[in-house]
């Protein structure tokens, strides 16, 4: 894959939560993602995205949108999966669910 590989804040503030600090994490997870995304560690997901599995640690999947006439990849977010993740997705999408029912009563 020749494709620009990009992070967005949010997807920095999952990885700094998830897996450990770092002096600039942006740069790492773009490697991460790049080395799995060539290893053939994706999968299509849900709204166009696809799901990236890192090499070295499983349970962590990265979620990404690809921007094909950019050429470009872009991190989106995060999480972990399995009995010891920091914040696991089920926790994720139930915050995600309670704000589209907040924003769509107010």
């Amino acid at each position: 894959m020749s494709a620009l590989i990009s992070v967005t804040d949010h997807a920095v503030e999952r990885y700094l939560q998830r897996v450990r600090g770092v002096l600039d994490a942006r740069p790492e997870i773009a490697g991460r993602v790049r080395a799995a995304f060539d290893a053939g560690r994706v999968t299509a997901a849900e709204r166009g995205t696809v799901h990236v599995r890192d090499i070295s640690r499983p349970d962590l999947v990265y979620v990404c949108v690809r921007d094909v006439p950019r050429d470009e990849l872009v991190v989106v977010t995060l999480w972990e999966e399995g009995e010891h993740a920091a914040v696991p997705r089920e926790f994720t999408d139930a915050l995600r669910s309670r704000r589209r029912r907040r924003t769509s009563a107010g």
